[in-house]
């Protein structure tokens, strides 16, 4: 037993917290698709019973994208990350506001939400690149 708990450890490095595979901007990416189509939804419906589902399940979907965002943000996305790309904390930040309260979670704007996407693109284009390294 003690020869176990003075065993020298071996350090390991791992690019992520998990095997590489199963981080993914596409889960953000579809939540957005899916608060810009209820967004559409809503528009054009009157009936009160069907918005106030619609905006509940929006609200749900922008939540989950700001989640996705996040994961990547502190479980994927590394300090070398961040210092090949300066820019991906703010391009983070600006995404995570576009789904929260002031963007897609709390308003029926779908320039937001075509603008979330964009954002989402962007944070996309860096992951892949971090794949090729």
């Amino acid at each position: 037993m003690f020869a176990r708990l003075f065993a020298p450890t071996i350090d390991v490095q791992a690019h992520c917290d998990l095997p590489c595979g199963v981080y993914d901007p596409a889960q953000a990416r579809i939540e957005a698709e899916s608060v810009k189509a209820i967004i559409a939804k809503v528009a054009d419906n009157d009936d009160p019973d069907f918005r106030t589902r619609a905006i509940l399940i929006k609200e749900q979907r922008s939540e989950l994208v700001k989640h996705h965002l996040w994961v990547l943000w502190t479980d994927y996305f590394k300090p070398p990350h961040f210092e090949k790309y300066p820019q991906l904390h703010t391009l983070v930040n600006e995404a995570t506001k576009l789904a929260g309260a002031t963007g897609t979670k709390g308003e029926l704007d779908a320039k937001v939400a075509d603008d979330l996407l964009a954002k989402i693109d962007e944070i996309a284009e860096i992951f892949w690149e971090t794949k090729k390294s």
